[in-house]
């Protein structure tokens, strides 16, 4: 199957059944590289509409820190952090805090 291909299955699906976050999940992965704004789109839509998406918060703020929307990834950092914590996610939030301490070094940063 094409990236093309695969992309227009996954924009079916989540046309499909537009209130299961890993449709949009799996559109933000799909386009990172290709259609960054998209991507973009996609992953605030997921933040905004589904903030109870634990899987969301890692590459969301990955994604958000490479476009130097630094403020945004920090959010999205310490909301996954905090989402983690409150459902007792252990691996998901030691992943969350080695990334989010990279994060602020790699940045300089000191909040």
């Amino acid at each position: 199957m094409s990236n093309l291909d695969r992309l227009k299955l996954l924009e079916q699906f989540a046309a499909d059944e537009p209130k299961d976050p890993f449709n949009w999940y799996a559109l933000a992965l799909e386009t990172q590289e290709s259609q960054p704004q998209k991507a973009l789109e996609y992953f605030q839509k997921l933040l905004a509409e589904f903030p109870e998406y634990l899987p969301t918060y890692y590459p969301a703020a990955h994604f958000l820190a490479a476009l130097d929307k630094l403020e945004e990834a920090k959010k999205a950092f310490e909301k996954g952090i905090s989402l983690a914590k409150d459902q007792s996610e252990l691996k998901t939030l030691r992943e969350l805090q080695n990334a989010f301490q990279n994060f602020l070094f790699e940045n300089d940063l000191d909040f």
